[in-house]
């Protein structure tokens, strides 16, 4: 774990911390991003095994992100989060995975979720490029 990078994106200052705190205690390396456009320069200089990103967030929305991150880096695992099920009929979750989210949970968080997501995502080890 201590060599498994984190980087965990959200605008909610208090979420973002709590989850850091809870990842960095379980051992494993944690980086923190605002949101999605801070989340893209962190990116340019450090490469994290693992992305935890929010979907809804006002600098550049999460499923942005995991499109993004997808195409220039697809060796990072991702793990997307949200607190808000549907944005009208569209189920957010559903449309992390489909852009290439590797796995999803809802907030509220239970600590022993993430960590089991997180735990998922090391066992999986890096993404591979697409053929």
């Amino acid at each position: 774990m201590g060599s498994t990078s984190i980087l965990v994106v959200d605008d909610d200052a208090a979420f973002r911390a709590a989850v850091s705190r809870l990842l960095g205690s379980a051992g494993y390396r944690v980086a923190e991003a605002q949101g999605g456009g801070r989340a893209q320069t962190v990116l340019q200089s450090a490469r994290p095994d693992i992305l935890v990103t929010d979907i809804i967030m006002p600098d550049g929305d999460g499923i942005e992100l995991i499109n993004a991150v997808k195409w220039r880096y697809p060796t990072i695992r991702i793990l997307a989060v949200s607190g808000r099920g549907c944005l009208g009929t569209l189920d957010l979750l559903k449309m992390a995975a489909m852009v290439g989210a590797d796995a999803t949970l809802s907030k509220p968080l239970g600590p022993e979720d993430l960590l089991s997501k997180v735990a998922g995502l090391v066992a999986m080890g890096p993404g591979s490029y697409p053929t």
